[in-house]
């Protein structure tokens, strides 16, 4: 049983859970309805989606349990009580899981492209594994390289599922199917961007809050190069870029009636993400940091759910 539990904290399964839920929401709140809107119906099906998906999870079950292989040491130092590799589950062990999880995923991501005939899918799919790797051997350890990195591979979640029912003709379809795929790069790109930033944020707050541990082993993020009160001035200009940027998109739900939205968005984002600033200055210990890093992932929660209201007012 510890065995168990041991290995669903290693795979980081809450996470897991978030990707499957992120996919889902889009494919039925955005894709689905985008199609059918105009007569038409996506690529990629139910059946589709759930290979989709489950090529997603394996490839981030195998970035975490790479990551946390090579962390070991860090983790001894900034969170003993949670380690898992070398106290609970061998390395050679955490190894093979994720080469098996990798390949899986992989293997997955070809099935759903043939499917498809979309072999860009799998490709993407695969330099994921690859940049997830590198991420945990060598750009987590440089400055803003590996919290970039992240913060894109959190974003390609959500564009996964425009490129997997984008066919690679794009600008040759016929104008039904480009009403279709205009609309879900739109909020592609909404999603994406806002799950970048919203990321970004919160792997630069986890550095911080991780700094002693990184700090013992040369690491080079940004908290130890720039120092911490240079830092809280780079997150803070990013949550002041992303509240003025939900603000504006609540005005534009205003302007549409959608009343409720727009009072979601205000409660559940921008409240929330001014409250994370107000914090932040003040913010010395690891502890209050984790606070705001965990914070700053209901904020990614809430505003995924919002896609539910996006398909209520859309249909």
């Amino acid at each position: 049983m510890k065995l168990a539990g041991a290995f669903f904290r290693l795979i980081r399964y809450p996470n897991l859970f978030f990707i499957a839920l992120t996919q889902s929401l889009f494919y039925f709140c955005i894709v689905v309805p985008s199609f059918r809107h105009v007569g038409s119906s996506p690529l990629l099906t139910s059946i589709g989606l759930l290979i989709l998906i489950s090529a997603s999870i394996f490839i981030a079950a195998g970035g975490y349990v790479i990551n946390d292989y090579f962390d070991l040491n860090i983790d001894r130092v900034n969170r003993p009580e949670k380690l898992v590799v070398g106290k609970i589950i061998k390395r050679r062990w955490a190894i093979l899981w994720h080469l098996g999880f990798s390949f899986v995923g992989i293997f997955l991501s070809i099935i759903v492209s043939v499917k498809l005939g979309n072999p860009l899918l799998a490709l993407l799919n695969f330099l994921t594994v690859v940049f997830l790797w590198f991420y945990s051997t060598t750009f987590k350890k440089q400055l803003l390289v590996g919290n970039i990195l992240i913060s894109l591979l959190t974003g390609w979640v959500v564009l996964a599922l425009y490129v997997a029912v984008n066919k690679l003709n794009f600008y040759s379809t016929n104008s039904v199917e480009f009403s279709a795929l205009t609309r879900i790069y739109k909020f592609a790109v909404l999603y994406g961007g806002f799950a970048f930033i919203i990321s970004l944020i919160r792997e630069v707050i986890k550095d911080m809050e991780d700094m002693e541990g990184d700090a013992r082993y040369h690491c080079r993020t940004m908290p130890i190069v720039w120092g911490i009160p240079s830092s809280k001035v780079f997150v803070s200009v990013w949550l002041i870029v992303l509240i003025c940027a939900l603000l504006i998109l609540q005005f534009y739900a205003l302007q549409l009636r959608w009343w409720w939205s727009a009072f979601y968005g205000i409660i559940f984002l921008v409240i929330p993400l001014i409250i994370v600033l107000r914090k932040l200055f003040p913010a010395k210990k690891a502890e209050e940091f984790h606070e705001l890093s965990t914070m700053t992932k209901l904020v990614m929660l809430t505003g995924i759910l919002s896609l539910l209201l996006i398909n209520w007012y859309s249909s």
